[in-house]
């Protein structure tokens, strides 16, 4: 498995004051578990209030368990941020003509995203509220997380997080590592076909949905690949035993 070293220049990058020099960094081509993972990520909080942690990945590779998991193995010094709840809504969906689209690059509000991202990093003397995407509603909904003033490590996962787009730039900017996450196409495909089966589609629809949807909004995000500072497999990590 190959590493990814490149980053883009800014305030909390690569010339952080605080960040760990490269050369001691353990092998990024290995495949570890949860709990070294886990540790890795503390090490990005250094003298600074707090640190974000970006996780970003292909639809279905498994970017969102990955970051729940990490949340719960550091503990109370983390917290949870998906760009999930930057979904813009059904409404607005309709309004841009993206219904068809749902999830692609265009149907999130980045900007609010970024918004977000500067706000953890600065407001660190109060709680700030976090949405999230609910698949029962198929909307976003509002403060459903919490970054408390005691996390001081955030973890925050989406598919286009590295992309090199207007928006998605200061968003991985922002970050003290960005992580991918990949996976093999069948199994992001299974997983992905059967999230739209739990959603209520059909299984014809939702294979539908998957190959006109999904597959393009993946191939976009692998672009972003090499923007990463590590890659890594989800595949047989213990992460997937860990309650969500």
């Amino acid at each position: 498995m190959e590493n990814a070293d490149h980053r883009p220049d800014g305030p909390y990058g690569p010339d952080r004051p605080d960040r760990p020099d490269r050369q001691d960094r353990p092998d990024r081509s290995d495949r570890p578990g949860l709990k070294a993972l886990a540790e890795d990520a503390r090490k990005l909080i250094g003298a600074g209030p707090r640190a974000l942690l970006g996780i970003a990945g292909p639809p279905g590779a498994g970017k969102s368990t990955l970051a729940k998991a990490l949340v719960a193995e550091v503990g109370a010094d983390a917290a949870y941020l998906p760009l999930d709840g930057f979904h813009l809504s059904h409404a607005q969906l309709e309004r841009l003509g993206l219904t068809s689209r749902k999830g692609s690059e265009p149907s999130f509000d980045v900007l609010g995203y970024v918004a977000l991202l500067r706000r953890v990093l600065e407001e660190t003397a109060h709680d700030v509220y976090v949405p999230d995407y609910d698949r029962t509603l198929h909307e976003p909904v509002a403060a459903r997380h919490l970054v408390a003033p005691t996390a001081r490590l955030v973890v925050t996962e989406g598919n286009y997080l590295a992309c090199d787009l207007p928006g998605w730039r200061e968003a991985r900017a922002l970050t003290a590592e960005c992580w991918y996450v990949e996976a093999p196409a069948e199994t992001r495909r299974n997983r992905l076909v059967e999230r739209q089966l739990t959603g209520g589609r059909s299984p014809l629809e939702a294979r539908a949905w998957v190959a006109g949807n999904d597959t393009p909004n993946g191939e976009l995000v692998e672009t972003s690949r090499t923007r990463c500072d590590r890659i890594v497999s989800t595949i047989g990590m213990d992460m997937f035993n860990y309650p969500q």
